[in-house]
C-alpha cells in the first residue's frame, strides 16, 4: 500500500504543477494569446519609432551632445543637470512655456464647450445630419498648410477681417500683435480640430437612453436641469478624453506658429516644440533641445493627470 502511495505522489505533483504553469502562462499572454500575436507588429513599431528615440533623447539631455560628420567619433561627457539648469535659466524657454499656458487656458475650455454645443445641436437635427457631420469634419482632415494660408489671407494687414472691422481693427494687426497672436492661434487650432471632438460627443449623446430625458422631463426638469442632471454626467468620460487630447495637442503645437509667425513677434507665439526645433536643428544644440523636450513631457504628463482627476473625479 505504501509503495503504491509513493509511486502515486509524483503523478499528483506533476498534475498540480501543470495547471499552475498554465495559469502563469495565461496571466502573461492573456485569455486570448492570438491578440498578443496580432498586436506585436504595432508594439514593435511603437518601440522603434517612439521608445528608442525617447530613450535617446533622455540620454542626450544628460550629456554634452552635438552633431558630428558621418563616421566621426566624438566624446559626449555626462554633464548631469547642467542642460536643464541652462534651459530653466533661459528667458526664451520661460516665455515659450508661458505662451503654452495661455494657449491651454483658451483652447481646452473653448474646445469642450463648442464641441458639446455643436454635438447637441447636431444630435437634434432631423434632416441633413450627414451633411453637417462632413462639414464639421472637413477642417480636421485638411492640411494645415492650406487652412493656415486662408487664415493669413484673412488676418494680415489688408486682410478680409480688418476690412470688415474698419476702424476697429487692431493696431498692430493680428499677426504682428504680441497680445493677440497666441489667442488667434488657439482659436485656429480649436476651429481646425473641432470636427473630431464633435463626433466624439455625438457618439456619446446618441448612447444616452431617451428614457432618462423623458423621466427627468416628467419630474418637471427644464432644459438646463436636464443638461446638468442627465447629459453632462452621461458624457463625462468623453469630456475627460476631449480634455486629455486637447492637452496633448497643446504640447505638440508647432506647425501653426512656425507657419504663421515663426514664433514672433518678439517670441509672443513661441512654443516649446518650436523652440526644440530651433535649438536642436537651426542652432545645433541638440542636448539643450532634448532637455526642453523632457521638461515638456513632464509638464504635459502632470497637467494631464490633474485634468483627469478633475474631470473623472473619484473614478480617476
Amino acid at each position: 500500500m505504501s509503495t503504491l502511495a509513493r509511486a502515486d505522489r509524483p503523478a499528483r505533483g506533476g498534475d498540480t504543477a501543470s495547471p499552475r504553469r498554465g495559469r502563469r502562462l495565461q496571466r502573461f499572454f492573456g485569455e486570448n494569446p492570438i491578440g498578443l500575436l496580432l498586436s506585436s507588429p504595432y508594439v514593435a513599431f511603437v518601440a522603434v519609432v517612439f521608445l528608442v528615440p525617447f530613450g535617446f533623447g533622455i540620454w542626450m539631455s544628460f550629456h554634452d551632445f552635438f552633431f558630428t560628420a558621418p563616421g566621426v567619433a566624438a566624446e559626449h561627457p555626462f554633464v548631469g543637470f547642467e542642460n536643464f539648469a541652462a534651459v530653466l535659466a533661459d528667458p526664451q524657454v520661460r516665455q515659450a512655456f508661458g505662451n503654452l499656458g495661455l494657449f491651454l487656458v483658451i483652447n481646452v475650455p473653448l474646445t469642450v464647450v463648442l464641441a458639446l454645443v455643436f454635438a447637441m445641436g447636431l444630435d437634434a437635427v432631423v434632416h441633413w445630419k450627414g451633411f453637417f457631420r462632413v462639414s464639421y469634419y472637413i477642417p480636421y482632415v485638411t492640411a494645415s498648410v492650406a487652412t493656415l494660408t486662408v487664415w493669413i489671407f484673412m488676418f494680415n494687414g489688408p486682410g478680409v477681417v480688418n476690412q470688415l472691422l474698419g476702424s476697429l481693427a487692431p493696431d498692430p494687426t493680428w499677426l504682428a500683435n504680441q497680445g493677440l497672436i497666441m489667442p488667434l492661434i488657439a482659436v485656429y487650432v480649436t476651429w481646425k480640430n473641432l470636427g473630431f471632438f464633435i463626433l466624439l460627443y455625438l457618439a456619446a449623446l446618441q448612447n444616452v437612453p431617451t428614457e432618462l430625458h423623458e423621466a427627468a422631463e416628467m419630474d418637471g426638469a427644464g432644459a438646463w436641469q436636464r443638461l446638468r442632471a442627465v447629459t453632462l454626467p452621461a458624457v463625462r468620460p468623453v469630456t475627460s478624453l476631449v480634455v486629455l487630447l486637447s492637452i496633448i495637442t497643446t504640447g505638440q503645437i508647432f506647425t501653426e506658429p512656425y507657419l504663421l509667425t515663426g514664433g514672433g513677434p518678439n517670441g509672443a507665439s513661441m512654443t516649446p516644440a518650436l523652440l526644440v526645433y530651433q535649438k536642436g536643428i537651426q542652432q545645433g544644440q541638440p542636448d539643450i533641445a532634448a532637455a526642453i523636450g523632457m521638461i515638456l513631457v513632464v509638464v504635459v504628463m502632470v497637467v494631464s493627470l490633474v485634468s483627469r482627476r478633475l474631470t473623472e473625479g473619484k473614478n480617476a
